[in-house]
């Protein structure tokens, strides 16, 4: 097995058209250093939710140049096979490390391929390139980015012709065309591709400005609204600031040792606003400008995270109100959000007498949602991904996310109100809707499939006391490799992250809310409820 091992090590390194890659390899099987191998050659890397994702390193299981030239050799031609060759695909990149890299190998290859391809001026946010997809016309879109994971991982998201993340079976189908593609070295490239121009951010802002109408504010209002703001170390800030200029909005005050664009992202420990301690640097700026409202953008900004009064907001808070917002300016139609969100959208929703609708996790889905009678105009997931002008781009938006949360504020402080004050009055109109996470980070993935067995084989009966069904979402169609537990103002939904090493079980409880002074209270009650939830599905999944 060992002698096989380095045969197939040597038999890649063989095919890889990047010299430090091939070295890499190489380096490790002179130094026969099986356990490294047989991580690198566990297996290729999959489409997931977001296309391919994984660590910089060589072999099939990392993001290296020979990964990406498959991939994208795949892509050229699961294209091809549906009738699209010769139509155009745009292709964007953030900062990190070797994007740039994989941006222009892609472009190579699909440019060899027969397709019009066109590349992103320079780093620029995924919902730029989401957005360029269907503004240009084109029939696909590549991301290069991981978005919010680790500094050494780097991903390749592909968007289809409709602006759209993938979903199956296209994903299998193209993965199957990677599988069929022959080695990296033997891959056509060309040359004969094209860069566009700064006009596309230009037409991006503009579309983001007209869609969410800023004149609905007056101009005192927006001028007098301090926004203090984080990119985290990626590509956000650019952008984002050209929007809220062209919005009417002062320039947002922001954190200096986190605005320019670093893939080392050196002043956190994961560059994801969710996470402990990523926004700390936010905090203390909000507290020094007297900002009404903070907002912090993930590295590739189709993902933002909002502060107020000193409190990071969660997803769901954000998604409700968000909701809450358009609706209060008479935007009707589907009101959309993935099964692992919050119920208090759903219920402000029907309260607008507006359809709402409950998709599978991802963004993918969520953008399908709606009819045509009614069709999708808000949608959002928990992790912090908005979509407020779904017209315009046709996935989360971390930066029209950010200018629709600074419109809120700035309506809200001309009555001398806050997001805080608007969600007190949510709670005490439907109820406290308070919602959180168990999540786990594991090294072994096992230990994810043995935790998902033996909760789909000894469900907890009752949860705070209350009976709760069992359904395993895996039965339904689309299949979802999770489970939910429902019962009486209680809920717990439990899935593997598709995108990093985690099991996470979302929890919800709903805490009635009588008067003013009841909303302490309910608050009290609803964290020591959320504790107790953590506790009993800890042990359910033998945690």
């Amino acid at each position: 097995m060992t002698q096989d091992l380095l045969a197939t090590a040597r038999s890649w390194a063989a095919a890889d058209p990047h010299e430090g890659d091939r070295a890499e390899i190489l380096a490790l099987a002179d130094a026969g250093d099986t356990a490294e191998l047989e991580r690198r050659f566990a297996g290729p890397l999959t489409f997931g939710t977001a296309g391919l994702r994984g660590p910089l390193r060589a072999g099939p299981a990392g993001m290296n140049a020979a990964v990406v030239t498959r991939a994208a050799a795949g892509l050229g031609a699961w294209l091809a096979s549906a009738g699209h060759t010769g139509g155009g695909v745009v292709i964007g990149f953030d900062a990190r490390r070797r994007s740039d890299e994989f941006a222009r190998v892609s472009a190579e290859v699909l440019s060899a391929a027969g397709f019009a391809v066109q590349v992103l001026p320079r780093p620029l946010p995924t919902p730029v390139l989401a957005f360029a997809v269907r503004h240009l016309g084109a029939v696909a879109g590549v991301m290069v980015t991981a978005s919010h994971n680790p500094p050494d991982d780097n991903g390749y998201k592909v968007y289809l012709g409709d602006g759209a993340q993938l979903v199956p079976p296209a994903d299998r189908e193209i993965e199957a065309a990677i599988a069929a593609t022959g080695p990296a070295r033997e891959v056509p490239r060309s040359d004969d591709w094209g860069t566009l121009g700064d006009d596309i951010e230009t037409d991006y802002v503009d579309a983001v400005v007209r869609a969410l109408d800023p004149g609905r504010v007056p101009a005192a209002d927006r001028s007098a609204l301090t926004v203090a703001y984080t990119a985290l170390h990626g590509v956000g800030a650019g952008t984002t600031r050209r929007v809220f200029a062209a919005a009417g909005f002062g320039e947002p005050a922001s954190v200096p040792e986190q605005d320019a664009p670093d893939p080392a992202f050196p002043t956190v420990a994961f560059p994801n606003p969710e996470e402990p301690g990523a926004v700390d640097l936010l905090l203390a700026l909000a507290e020094r400008v007297g900002a009404d409202v903070a907002i912090a953008e993930d590295p590739d900004a189709d993902r933002c995270s909002v502060v107020c009064g000193g409190r990071q907001l969660t997803g769901d808070e954000v998604g409700a109100l968000l909701a809450d917002w358009l609706l209060r300016r008479g935007v009707r139609g589907t009101y959309a959000s993935s099964l692992v969100s919050g119920s208090l959208m759903h219920a402000i929703a029907e309260a607008h007498g507006v359809v709402s609708a409950e998709t599978p996790t991802g963004f993918k889905w969520i953008m399908r949602a709606g009819t045509d009678a009614a069709p999708l105009v808000y949608g959002y997931e928990e992790a912090l991904g908005y979509s407020v002008a779904p017209s315009v781009v046709r996935d989360k938006d971390g930066i029209s996310a950010a200018l629709g949360v600074a419109l809120l504020a700035a309506e809200l402080k001309a009555g001398g109100r806050t997001v805080l004050d608007r969600l007190d009055e949510l709670a005490r109109e439907h109820g406290l809707f308070v919602t959180g996470q168990l999540s786990v980070r594991v090294e072994d993935l096992t230990l994810i499939s043995d935790a998902m067995a033996r909760l789909r084989s000894a469900p907890p009966a009752t949860l705070l006391g209350r009976p709760v069904e069992f359904a395993d979402l895996a039965l339904e169609d689309p299949p979802v490799d999770a489970v939910r537990l429902l019962g009486d103002g209680v809920r717990a939904i439990v899935r593997p992250s598709g995108t990093e090493p985690k099991l996470k079980a979302y929890l919800e409880t709903v805490v009635p809310v009588h008067d003013d002074a009841g909303i302490i209270a309910a608050r009290g009650r609803g964290a020591d409820e959320l504790d107790q939830l953590r506790a009993e599905m800890a042990s359910a999944l033998g945690l």
